[in-house]
């Protein structure tokens, strides 16, 4: 009878964690998990991220910063036509700039292509473009007399080298781990919203049960009416739950 105390005191404390718990599940709104569900959804409906639409642009912006600088360098050598068919028509390896245009055009093609029509989520397209700019533009400045041609020897090369290496940390770094990222969510959305949907509704302290009263706590009047007569004991157990009118019934 001495240890019926202190279990009754562990037993409330778990029972109050217990309806603690109870109250944060509750707390879920259904509502507000349905409009999370639907703005994901939403997204994925646009086909498209924000974040890799951002990369798309990107590219687009190589490509044409790369033309830019590339028509800058043909003004500056004479003319445009002039340059233009010294560069293209009369191609040298070693002196002309129009395969480092080239070259963004190639990474503009395969970038779009895989990431914004084909939608890809792996990293092996970029790391073949920057693999092919890198290696490309090695051998240019080692083997060209590009140095020999004034500045732009020295800014085309760099600019695509440069760019190509951005391109590659943005998607690595940003557009994929963030799209993975917003996929994990939307799945741990979704799973609460089906576990919240088998939680019935929350429970008020009215809809407890509550065990019928014993014949020892009766006493007749002298009309022969049964009158329950509350003991102090009761009283104190009148706010913990139903198995602690049962314990204290059989003490």
């Amino acid at each position: 009878m001495n240890q019926l105390p202190n279990d009754m005191e562990n037993t409330l404390t778990g029972s109050q964690s217990s309806h603690a718990s109870l109250r944060d599940v509750h707390s879920i709104n259904p509502t507000q998990l349905m409009a999370r569900i639907e703005s994901y959804e939403g997204r994925e409906k646009k086909g498209i991220s924000d974040v890799r639409r951002t990369f798309c642009l990107f590219v687009t912006f190589d490509l044409l910063f790369v033309t830019l600088l590339w028509i800058i360098e043909l003004n500056v050598n004479g003319g445009i036509e002039n340059t233009l068919e010294k560069e293209v028509v009369q191609y040298d390896y070693y002196s002309s700039y129009f395969d480092i245009f080239l070259l963004a055009v190639f990474r503009f093609k395969v970038l779009i292509l895989a990431y914004a029509v084909c939608r890809l989520r792996h990293w092996w397209a970029i790391a073949l473009t920057t693999a092919v700019t890198s290696a490309f533009l090695l051998a240019k400045v080692i083997l060209s007399k590009l140095f020999s041609q004034g500045a732009f020897g020295y800014v085309l090369p760099i600019i695509s080298f440069i760019l190509a290496w951005i391109e590659t940390w943005f998607l690595d770094f940003k557009v994929l781990p963030q799209e993975a990222e917003e996929e994990n969510r939307l799945l741990i959305v979704q799973d609460a919203s089906e576990r919240a949907a088998l939680i019935p509704a929350g429970l008020s302290d009215g809809q407890f049960y509550s065990p019928p009263e014993s014949e020892a706590g009766l006493s007749m009047t002298e009309n022969g009416s049964s009158v329950h007569q509350v003991s102090k004991s009761e009283t104190e157990l009148r706010g913990l739950p139903t198995f602690f009118w049962l314990t204290s019934s059989y003490s």
